[in-house]
């Protein structure tokens, strides 16, 4: 018999990953900020919660993937938060980006309640959400891992185990902090290239076929060069991102210039927007000082 799943958060992942359990034949019980989100999915078989606990009374596995930390720390501990009313024996997966010490904070406030614990952030932007080709990465227990895999299994098409509690948020703010610096010097190689004389893009046509190659060009490259960023990934954040890393790097005691470098720039150009960008708007930048 299939677990009975809750999902809080249907923003730009949430959304398709909950149209993706359901495909999957899943029990889904939702609840959004924003109320509208929720009841969109009623008509396709979802059960729409008033409240974080309502959903977390309902759910064999609760689903957590909001924005930022603060965002996570209401829909658990604030009023009406899920924490209280998850199950004894159920399981907890946070798939938010959060910092690895508030992981470990969930997972010990799961532990007193007899509540198993994940944290499971995700990549693979819109689209992957979309066809249910997500990579999970996975902090906790292995035995936790190996229950809810048919759950993962609905929306994801890789998901590593990579340690304890914090482990999976670790490993993704470490990769987002290397794709936040790809699209920074990507635009930084481009207003170079176009500087020069060159159209930007025979330089990422010569980058897909070199050492250069990666495939965050697929998505990025088009987006900086047509000066167009609709939000993928949205610029806030990967800002956000960003300044865990930053926030993790600091309490470990590693120097990262590059990140911090890449920090300011992404932080000044989501200052002066007036919409929300995808993270490869970190172009404007370079628009701007060339005029």
């Amino acid at each position: 018999m299939k677990s009975s799943v809750g999902l809080i958060g249907l923003g730009l992942m949430g959304r398709p990953i909950a149209t993706n359990l359901l495909k999957k034949g899943f029990s889904l019980t939702v609840w959004n900020r924003t109320p509208a989100r929720a009841q969109a999915l009623a008509s396709e078989g979802a059960r729409v919660a008033a409240t974080p606990q309502e959903v977390a009374a309902a759910s064999d596995v609760l689903i957590v993937i909001v924005s930022d930390p603060p965002a996570v720390e209401h829909v658990l501990w604030g009023g009406k938060g899920a924490l209280a009313s998850l199950r004894r024996g159920s399981t907890l997966v946070e798939c938010s980006t959060i910092s690895p010490t508030l992981a470990r904070r969930e997972a010990a406030a799961c532990a007193e309640r007899g509540v198993q614990y994940l944290d499971a952030p995700v990549t693979g932007g819109t689209w992957g959400a979309e066809k249910g080709e997500l990579v999970m990465m996975v902090g906790g227990a292995a035995e936790t891992l190996k229950g809810v895999e048919p759950v993962f299994a609905a929306i994801a098409k890789r998901w590593f185990h990579l340690g304890p509690a914090g482990a999976g948020q670790t490993v993704k703010l470490a990769m987002n902090l290397l794709l936040a610096l790809e699209v920074d010097a990507l635009a930084e190689a481009l207003a170079l290239a176009q500087a020069g004389g060159v159209a930007g893009g025979l330089l990422v046509e010569v980058m897909q076929s070199s050492m250069g190659r990666a495939p965050v060009l697929d998505v990025k490259a088009p987006m900086l060069l047509e000066h167009n960023y609709p939000p993928s990934f949205p610029l806030r954040l990967m800002h956000k991102d960003l300044a865990l890393a930053l926030e993790l790097a600091k309490e470990l005691g590693v120097s990262l210039p590059a990140g911090t470098a890449a920090g300011e720039i992404y932080g000044k150009i989501l200052n002066a927007a007036r919409e929300d960008l995808d993270y490869a708007a970190i172009g404007r930048y370079w628009e701007k000082a060339a005029k």
